[in-house]
């Protein structure tokens, strides 16, 4: 049931003073307009008026079915959502491309970021946790372009991504080990494959007498545990003034007393800060970076360290004495799932190396280097 518009409108004008809820303001407007409906009608007419005002409106629905990760709008419609096991087109009518329009700009003022010509992209944190990024025309050709990640509210724990089929049983005491020895650990994998979901689920086994804190750019990680420091990156506003980002973020939580820093992504120069963190007796932390596979991450450490005028050696350097391991996430067939261990050292010419201790294909256990997996069980076994 869609709400009509004279209910929006009243809703808006009970919203407009400030000084009322927006559930509120819902709930008084529908009983106040007079209509006789039963109790369900009135729940949908309530959800039906909340959405459009306060959520994601026509794709509300979509954000709270089960199981969704994303919903995509590539135009009105042109709609897809995944429920974990890849994308699917859904039966979506938006209207028209400038509905499609006007909803990225009212989902963009919801983050309270600004969505127009002159500002045409905007990544955004919705009030409900939801991520949000939009592009609109003429970047986009089809008017505007909306992209939602769904913010995970329930973490899950390593025996539950063990019975999903997200990582070996045999390795879960591995990691659990990683974390009680406090080993520093790089969650790498390509965008959707639960780099958030792993480390969310590793976090949740520091012990609780232990400070946590997190610095990410846009707040993800909620992980079940009792000490947690979150930190969040900020844009510059309109002016082009007040923006602190990731790098300084990292150099702000070294002064917060952590037992563990915990940095959301690895995008660029605040990878030295990270390093050096690590360097300086800061162990037990963790960071994740995009990457396709073990062997080429530091290739990418290296990449992100250069926007930050590090030469290659002191990269070398740095990373080997900061990390310990590598866990690599790929979705295979759907699934996501721990694909690689890695051991991150050097080679006898100095360069920076990460050697594959073990993989996992789903069929089957893969292939183990014996010398890098004896590696692993000296410095973190018995698990």
């Amino acid at each position: 049931m869609s709400a009509p518009v004279s209910l929006l409108d009243d809703v808006r004008a009970r919203l407009a003073d400030g000084r009322t809820a927006a559930d509120v303001a819902v709930r008084d407007a529908v009983r106040d307009s007079g209509r006789v409906l039963g109790s369900e009608a009135l729940r949908d007419l309530e959800r039906s008026a909340r959405a459009e005002l306060t959520g994601a409106g026509p794709l509300q629905a979509l954000l709270d079915a089960p199981g969704v990760t994303d919903v995509l709008v590539n135009g009105p419609r042109d709609v897809w959502v995944d429920r974990g096991t890849g994308l699917d087109r859904v039966a979506l009518d938006l209207g028209s491309a400038a509905r499609v329009r006007a909803l990225a700009v009212r989902l963009a003022a919801l983050g309270g970021q600004r969505l127009d010509d002159a500002c045409p992209t905007v990544d955004a944190r919705l009030p409900d946790g939801t991520r949000l990024h939009a592009v609109l025309e003429p970047l986009a050709e089809a008017g505007a372009v909306i992209s939602l990640r769904v913010l995970r509210t329930r973490v899950l724990t390593l025996d539950e991504l063990v019975a999903g089929g997200a990582l070996p049983a045999g390795w879960a005491a591995l990691l659990r080990s990683l974390v009680r020895r406090r080993a520093n650990v790089l969650i790498s994998g390509g965008t959707g494959t639960g780099k958030t979901t792993l480390l969310a689920a590793l976090l949740s086994l520091v012990p609780g007498s232990e400070r946590v804190v997190t610095v990410e750019e846009a707040r993800e990680l909620r992980p079940a545990h009792p000490h947690v420091v979150h930190l969040a990156a900020r844009r510059a506003n309109v002016e082009g003034a007040g923006a602190v980002d990731l790098a300084g973020l990292v150099r702000n939580a070294l002064r917060m007393r952590p037992d563990r820093i915990v940095l959301g992504e690895c995008r660029g120069a605040e990878v030295r800060e990270v390093l050096m963190a690590m360097n300086t007796g800061h162990d037990g932390g963790f960071a994740t970076l995009h990457a396709n596979a073990v062997a080429v991450v530091p290739a990418r450490l290296e990449a992100l360290a250069s926007l930050a005028g590090m030469p290659r050696e002191a990269v070398a350097a740095q990373a080997a004495g900061a990390l310990d391991v590598v866990l690599h996430l790929r979705r295979t067939r759907g699934v996501r799932h721990l694909a690689e261990i890695g051991v991150v050292g050097r080679t006898t010419s100095g360069e920076l190396e990460v050697r594959t201790a073990a993989d996992w294909d789903l069929r089957s256990a893969g292939t183990v280097d014996r010398r890098a997996w004896d590696e692993l069980v000296s410095r973190y076994g018995p698990w």
